[in-house]
């Protein structure tokens, strides 16, 4: 299956890209994208040529913070017909569910997932292309809209504790403390915010119960994610458990809202285990981490759940053929 995303999801690269000297029309086209492509909002691109655009543009301008600048500009609209509904749910927890039901009509490559720890609210996210790309800068443009639109909901009420991030810090902060307006965690376990569940449970101004059922009718008559299997959402949540230490196959049912026994007969109907998935994953976000150059290999080691950085080598050589320091040389 190739991820898709709605070319929304570019809005305003024209002019951050103008903005740091580049040429987007060339950028564009070296990732098989046009700018009549971006005209229509709903138009659906592949989401690893909009992750590729973006790490390529942030390198040539040599802007880290290139995917911030373009979430800084975003609004609620952007979110096409999601967004009618988002804006009228109760509150910010609603938002966010209905953000993970319909994350297949704004972008296929993001997932999200939110758990309750007592008086907090941890919200991971996790951009899965069908590439192992680096994504730095698509998941920066995540987080900020998504603390964007926390702002425009509930105001004031919108303090997040925490915002995290896999890779580590640009050397200028000043526009990662404008926008989330929390404290700043880099070289972290996970990407995503820890939230008071009290503010995720505060009610939303602009909530309308009609308006939202108006606007769940009408979701309700688009494109549904039908050719979801159960490995893709398996390995989207191996994604995101996994750096945390928490991929186990109980842990990845119950985020699934179903039993261990369940997930493991509908892995083995599809002719797959749960084992494969874990794996597959790991070589995927080996390759990640190592091509990104911003994790040593201490902390690839702790990533990708492995006690020690002798068994990680092994298991890098067994499945790649070189040991990691190699393949980072090439």
């Amino acid at each position: 299956m190739i991820r898709m995303v709605r070319a929304a999801a570019l809005t305003n690269y024209f002019d951050v890209a103008q903005q740091v000297g580049l040429n987007p029309l060339s950028l564009l086209s070296e990732v098989g994208l046009n700018r009549t492509i971006l005209t229509n909002p709903d138009h659906r691109i592949p989401a690893s040529a909009a992750v590729m655009l973006l790490e390529e543009s942030a390198r040539i301008a040599e802007c880290p913070t290139f995917g911030l600048r373009m979430a800084e500009t975003r609004q609620i609209a952007d979110f096409g017909a999601v967004g009618l509904l988002v804006t009228h749910q109760p509150t910010l927890r609603e938002v966010l569910l209905a953000l993970i039901n319909y994350r297949h009509l704004l972008n296929e490559a993001l997932t999200l997932h939110m758990s309750d720890a007592g008086k907090h609210v941890i919200i991971r996210q996790e951009i899965v292309t069908d590439l192992p790309t680096y994504s730095r800068q698509a998941t920066e443009l995540a987080l900020g809209v998504l603390a964007r639109a926390g702002s425009a909901l509930l105001g004031s009420h919108w303090q997040p504790e925490r915002v995290l991030f896999l890779h580590d810090a640009p050397e200028d902060l000043q526009l990662h403390r404008r926008l989330f307006r929390c404290k700043l965690e880099f070289g972290s376990e996970y990407n995503g915010f820890v939230c008071s569940a009290a503010d995720l449970d505060y009610p939303c101004s602009a909530a309308n119960p009609a308006l939202a059922r108006y606007a769940e009718q009408l979701l309700q008559t688009l494109p549904k994610a039908s050719d979801r299997t159960i490995e893709a959402e398996v390995h989207e949540a191996i994604y995101l458990l996994l750096p945390m230490g928490r991929a186990t196959v109980e842990q990845v049912a119950q985020s699934l809202a179903m039993n261990v026994r369940t997930l493991q007969r509908q892995l083995e109907e599809r002719g797959v285990t749960f084992s494969d998935l874990v794996n597959t994953v790991r070589r995927e976000l080996a390759v990640r981490y190592i091509e990104s150059g911003q994790h040593s290999l201490g902390h690839v080691t702790e990533l990708l759940g492995y006690s020690t950085q002798t068994s990680f080598t092994r298991w890098f050589k067994n499945e790649f053929g070189v040991a990691p320091t190699q393949w980072q040389k090439t």
